[in-house]
């Protein structure tokens, strides 16, 4: 659904109102009012994805000194580049001036940031080098008018962001899951494939989705054959269980299978959150491929398959899940009230040569088909919860009971109340 209607009373009184009330009905799926609130999504760009820790990109993006890429978040852009000293740098996409983007080409390599508006000059660090005829205005110091940093992290080659200058520390709670993460060498691995999908839903519809897997044995048949994560927990604990007792042996990854717990109400601080678990295939399934055999050589540091998959999150708009030859991060970025970018990014080992060792169509295959079967159960339910005549259901207290904690999380946070 790409246009709603808009509430023209709605105010912040209202939607703290009713996020009062909603939580006061735990396990059962939110009203539509905060699928279409301009109020709300406004709210939700202050005090979470603002707010949040973001994933924007692989070190490989910006490999040689110069080379940038564009992040961009509801209506701001962000660039992240390298600059002429090697180092990695993270500034708006806003000109000091009077407000023109800098840059647009998506990706490409530059000495400097030209303003099309006005010509003022910054260089690949972010730093203005020039404004033309400013030296009339007394005062005028260029050092004073950078272009505004953004903080950033990177952690195992992944490079993290929050628009936040206040942000809480993101590396101690991702350094709980290094040596499940580190497995997969990440730093040093390669990006075979990225694919933007955009979802004409809101946002929270298409994070929703990813955070249950209620839905996996209906609608996504060929995962179903494959992961054990579409049963419930006690049908397949024989399975799991004789997967963890010999992950660390077949990996060579010494406690690969420890579990860790950190997200949204559990997380160290605000938007920065980090999980790990790892959960079995089923017998015979090596990866999650279109037959469940390797499609790729091994990551980083594995030594070889046992049959499981790590599933990872950081921060509240980032997960991965990672087998032994590939690794497939998915990111979640509101672009309005009605639309969402769902970007999937493919790693495969760095050493790996597209045509010899892999084929990327192939290693792709499982999670894009995944992805276009998400788009069409979610635009469904898009165009279902935004009926005047929606009336929100219980969930399901095991499939959807992660669900549900991103839910008390996000009704905490948009309103400003304390959880």
């Amino acid at each position: 659904m790409k246009f709603i209607a808009t509430d023209v009373s709605d105010t912040r009184e209202k939607m703290t109102d009713k996020a009062s009330a909603q939580l006061g009905k735990p396990g059962f799926a939110i009203d539509p009012y905060f699928y279409r609130s301009h109020v709300t999504y406004q709210a939700e760009l202050e005090n979470i994805v603002f707010k949040s820790w973001l994933y924007a990109g692989h070190i490989s993006q910006v490999a040689k000194t110069g080379d940038y890429f564009l992040f961009d978040i509801g209506e701001d852009s962000i660039i992240i580049s390298r600059d002429n000293k090697g180092d990695i740098c993270v500034m708006h996409n806003i000109c000091r001036h009077r407000g023109a983007r800098v840059c647009e080409e998506p990706s490409g390599n530059r000495k400097a940031f030209i303003c099309p508006y006005h010509g003022w000059a910054y260089g690949n660090d972010g730093k203005l080098k020039s404004a033309r005829d400013m030296d009339h205005r007394e005062g005028f110091n260029c050092d004073d008018y950078s272009l505004k940093p953004v903080r950033f992290v990177v952690f195992q080659g992944m490079i993290f962001i929050n628009c936040d200058p206040d942000a809480p520390d993101f590396v101690a709670p991702l350094e709980k899951i290094t040596t499940q993460l580190g497995a997969y060498d990440l730093e040093n691995a390669k990006v075979a494939e990225r694919k933007t999908y955009r979802i004409h839903a809101n946002w929270k519809l298409v994070l929703e989705n990813y955070l249950e897997c209620y839905h996996c044995a209906s609608s996504h048949r060929q995962y179903a054959k494959l992961h054990t994560l579409e049963a419930p927990f006690e049908k397949v604990k024989p399975i799991n269980e004789a997967m963890w007792a010999r992950a660390a042996e077949m990996t060579g990854v010494p406690g690969i299978a420890a579990e860790y717990y950190g997200y949204y109400n559990d997380a160290a601080a605000f938007g920065a959150c980090s999980y790990h678990s790892r959960y079995a295939l089923y017998e015979g399934c090596k990866t999650g491929s279109k037959d469940g055999q390797p499609v790729a050589p091994l990551m980083g540091h594995m030594k070889g398959f046992d049959g499981g998959a790590g599933d990872f999150q950081m921060g509240p708009l980032t997960f991965m899940l990672n087998y032994p030859d590939h690794c497939v991060l998915y990111r979640f970025i509101p672009r309005s009230i009605t639309e969402t970018d769902m970007e999937l990014v493919w790693y495969v080992n760095g050493d790996a040569q597209e045509g010899v060792d892999y084929d990327k169509e192939k290693v792709a295959w499982l999670w894009h088909h995944t992805s276009l079967e998400d788009e069409y159960i979610i635009t469904r339910n898009s165009e279902g919860v935004n009926s005047q005549f929606f009336e929100p259901g219980p969930y399901h207290p095991e499939y959807e009971s992660t669900l549900m904690e991103f839910i008390s999380w996000y009704l905490t946070a948009i309103a400003g109340l304390k959880a």
